[in-house]
């Protein structure tokens, strides 16, 4: 079946009603597009200049184009330099219009470095580079920017330091400045915190300013910069100069040296003497209790002693101080290489006969004689020929040869002397010199 068609009425479809907010936006909406655009815009390029941030230790000092209404404090403000502290833009956030301005000082320790040049008194080039530390005071804030602005290090502090630096430096010479530095730094401070002081308040102009009592900040410059301290970080003086201050310097400590050293001897000197007092006392004391007899006892211990060593040695009797027997360790030392032995000595071979003897039944050379009679004047036996050279070659014995030609002492003798003196026999038949048995003596 077919559907019926609406169309074939004529009959238009009713209207829709608007309201008239709806009418109004349709009929204004491209005006209204270029107005938010516009804000937009304005709210971009506006934006840093109306929204001021003020970081952590800094303060804003207000400075208005026009006179007007304070948003601040909500109060009417003259043109200008706000010059009042409670009018200065803490740390956070700041709303501003947008033709004022807000300058930022920082109120913490800041420190600023230069390099100065001065005359020392006697006459020497010094290169002094000096570090100052300073800090703002806050309600000078305002009155220190109206009349010294931003730049105050470059026109206030900087050529104040400058000018006491070499008026103290001047009162030194160069040795000195080169070894005072403590004192040159803490008048450097004080000399130029008082002249700060003194010559800041003659920058306020009463007549310039256009806020109410302008008198009343005449004060507000003398201690708007604090001067902490004054560092010299180093003086340079010429290579010359230095060198010879070095020197000097050295000889200086070498005096010093010198005069440890006479101390030193000098208690060196109080030492020995009195070690040597003390010595003295010990041998005072000592001696009274020391007999002869104890000393003779010690002699007979060390002689029992020296006996039983397994050493060789040569025993002297009756030789020693109270009868005491000598002994002489290590005798059996070889002789040298090459060396002759002595004649005489104990167990040297006798040395050949330079001849030798002719045999029995005959002659000697150049006899007359026959039979085998030898000639007048002669004894029965032969005597070989340079014999009494070779004897008169050999001269006189030495005391060493004496010494070893004489009889070795012998065991029972050295017995007796010791059975004597502890009552104790060594065993019989042995010999000091040698492990052979002893010969007797005739």
């Amino acid at each position: 079946m077919a559907k019926y068609p609406e169309i074939v009425d004529d009959l238009p479809p009713p209207p829709r009603r608007r309201t008239w907010l709806w009418r109004a936006v349709g009929r204004h909406l491209p005006g209204i597009a270029v107005l938010l655009m516009t804000a937009l815009l304005a709210v971009v390029v506006l934006w840093p200049y109306v929204v001021i941030t003020v970081p952590s230790g800094r303060v804003g000092v207000l400075w208005k184009r026009f006179n007007g209404l304070d948003l601040y404090c909500w109060c009417w403000v003259g043109r200008g330099t706000v010059l009042d502290p409670r009018e200065l833009r803490e740390e956070g956030l700041h709303l501003l219009w947008p033709w004022d301005k807000l300058y930022l000082y920082d109120l913490r320790l800041q420190s600023s470095t230069q390099t100065y040049n001065a005359i020392s008194k006697d006459g020497v080039s010094v290169h002094a580079e000096i570090s100052v530390r300073y800090q703002l005071l806050h309600n000078s804030v305002a009155v220190l920017h109206k009349f010294i602005g931003p730049d105050f290090m470059t026109s206030v502090i900087a050529p104040e330091i400058g000018s006491q630096a070499r008026q103290v430096i001047s009162q030194y010479t160069a040795e000195e400045v080169y070894t005072s530095r403590e004192t040159i730094q803490k008048q450097i401070r004080e000399d130029a915190q008082k002249s700060l002081a003194a010559n800041l308040n003659k920058l306020v102009q009463p007549e310039a300013m256009e806020q109410p009592d302008p008198k009343h900040y005449n004060d507000f410059l003398q201690n708007a910069i604090q001067i902490l301290d004054t560092l010299v970080q180093s003086i340079e003086l010429p290579p010359d100069i230095v060198a010879a201050i070095n020197r000097q310097t050295e000889q200086y400590y070498m005096i010093q040296e010198y005069k440890f050293r006479v101390e030193r001897e000098a208690e060196e000197s109080k030492r020995k003497q009195i070690e040597a007092d003390g010595i003295a006392a010990f041998q005072k004391t000592v001696s009274q209790g020391i007999s002869e007899s104890y000393l003779r006892w010690r002699g007979i211990e060390a002689t029992l002693q020296l006996a039983q060593s397994p050493n060789s040695k040569i025993v002297v009797i009756g030789s020693g101080k109270d009868g005491l027997p000598i002994i002489l360790g290590n005798v059996d030392t070889p002789a040298a290489p090459g060396a002759a032995p002595q004649p005489g000595a104990a167990g040297a071979n006798p040395p050949p006969s330079s001849t030798n003897p002719p045999p029995s039944g005959t002659q000697p050379s150049g006899g007359g004689s026959t039979g085998g009679k030898p000639p007048a004047g002669t004894s029965g036996q032969a005597t070989p020929p340079n014999a009494d050279n070779t004897a008169a070659a050999a001269g006189p014995p030495s005391n060493e040869a004496q010494a070893a030609s004489s009889s070795p002492i012998t065991l029972p003798a050295v017995q007796s002397i010791l059975s004597r003196i502890t009552g104790t026999l060594l065993p019989p038949g042995l010999d000091t010199s040698s492990n052979a048995p002893a010969k007797p003596q005739p």
